[in-house]
């Protein structure tokens, strides 16, 4: 076991995609665990090339959203830090979010979607819905939370997604100041929201606050305790998240990110798969002993996926050692 502390830094971890014996791709992840202090416990590839933090960045949103007077209660606040699949309980959260304070799902500007999962999508179908919505976009409870703090301080809600917006400059300097990096100009995310850039040592830097510090201690426990609000039961990284009972957060392009007790682990699958970054934290997590016997047996099909050929078994993904 990597002893806290002690710095590792090798090449980038290797998922192979294995075919009837042949490998057919290779993903490449790159990883890192900080401690409080900022010390590196283990890093593997390039910790430190710039990207965006995307919706991996969301439990600072949701704390900045909920300071400002969002007043959420945990379940609520939970999707707040949630790239929801948009099953039924994930909407009617969102539209009470909204309902609350006199608004509706018309007030929110997150750029229309569908639910991230098929079972769910297809349920919105089937109840008649032929349009992708904002209301199913799986930003849209961090977008009810920016709109309640908009209301609670009397600032403009037309207008909120805005970089000069008061709300999203406050978001912008605590996203700094808790990263140690100063990620603006922001660009724009795919919901249309202020997208803030960073590093996975940066964003390692933030969970490890989110995991430990008393002003996260709200959204860390929301997450913690909810972590099927936070994302979807049909997806790797909720599946992990249900054994992790800690902040873990997913972000477009393969970024995922996990704090414990002051310990903030990030990784980036460099394809962009969320998949590949799923296996990328589990390896991590297991090399640092992170997850019990139970847990690694339970999460076999997030570890090594299976390959499907003609629906059946024919081989797998798996993390290879790393190189250097």
């Amino acid at each position: 076991m990597t002893k806290p502390g002690e710095r590792v830094t090798t090449g980038p971890l290797r998922a192979l995609t294995w075919r009837n014996g042949v490998v057919e791709s290779v993903n490449e992840i790159d990883a890192i665990a900080v401690d409080r202090d900022g010390n590196v416990v283990a890093a593997f590839g390039d910790p430190d090339h710039v990207l965006f933090y995307r919706s991996s960045i969301k439990p600072v949103q949701a704390t900045v959203s909920q300071e400002f007077g969002a007043d959420l209660s945990p379940e609520h606040l939970a999707v707040a830090t949630s790239s929801h699949s948009g099953f039924p309980t994930h909407l009617a959260i969102v539209e009470t979010m909204l309902t609350d304070i006199g608004l509706d799902r018309s007030d929110l500007q997150t750029t229309a979607g569908w639910p991230l999962e098929t079972p769910a999508r297809d349920l919105r179908i089937a109840r008649g819905h032929r349009e992708p919505q904002p209301l199913f976009h799986n930003c849209s409870g961090k977008h009810a939370a920016f709109l309640r703090a908009c209301v609670a301080q009397g600032w403009p809600t037309d207008s909120y997604l805005e970089p000069t917006h008061p709300l999203q400059h406050a978001i912008g300097e605590r996203v700094a100041a808790v990263s140690r990096f100063d990620g603006r100009p922001a660009g724009v995310d795919g919901c249309g929201a202020p997208a803030f850039r960073g590093t996975i040592r940066s964003l390692a830097t933030v969970f490890s606050a989110v995991s430990a510090e008393a002003e996260f201690a709200a959204v860390s426990a929301a997450m913690s305790r909810f972590p099927s609000l936070v994302s979807g039961p049909g997806r790797p990284d909720g599946a992990l998240g249900r054994w992790w009972a800690a902040p873990l957060k997913v972000g477009a392009e393969g970024i995922l990110a996990a704090g414990r007790d002051g310990l903030g682990l990030a990784v980036k699958s460099r394809s962009g798969s969320p998949v590949i970054a799923s296996m990328g934290m589990m390896e991590l997590m297991r090399r640092l002993s992170l997850l019990s016997t139970a847990a690694l047996h339970a999460l076999e099909s997030v570890a090594r996926p299976p390959v499907l050929g003609g629906g059946r078994p024919q081989g797998t993904i798996a993390i290879e050692a790393p190189i250097g």
